[in-house]
């Protein structure tokens, strides 16, 4: 097993349906503007926390929000997940810049989401 100090949820991304409402409400209760503003995902970084918003739950089809857990290895963590158990919802992606996400549901449904930057 990978050691508990090389991650940590540092991601949260919400699905929402009104993109204009919901950045104004982030950006209220955050007290900051988002750093990534754009007609397919906001993002805003406060704390060493991310707080990303995408409409309509983006390709990956969320309904709900996904917390994504930071790894140093996407690959060698997903197969150490499916071996425990869980299920492969989304296989390893790159979303731009070097980062790399996926996500897997536990038995219960759950969506855990890793996430590894370059």
């Amino acid at each position: 097993m990978t050691a508990a100090s090389t991650w940590g949820i540092k991601t949260v991304l919400y699905p929402v349906s009104d993109l204009a409402t919901a950045k104004r409400v982030y950006a209220a209760l955050l007290g900051l503007p988002p750093q990534t503003d754009g007609t397919y995902y906001v993002g805003f970084e406060t704390e060493g926390q991310h707080i990303g918003l995408v409409p309509g739950g983006g390709p990956q089809g969320m309904t709900a929000p996904v917390a994504y857990w930071h790894v140093s290895d996407i690959e060698a963590k997903l197969a150490e997940l499916t071996a425990a158990g869980a299920t492969v919802k989304e296989p390893v992606r790159d979303v731009g810049e070097g980062r790399r996400v996926a996500t897997v549901t536990d038995l219960d449904g759950n969506v855990l989401g890793l996430l590894q930057d370059r």
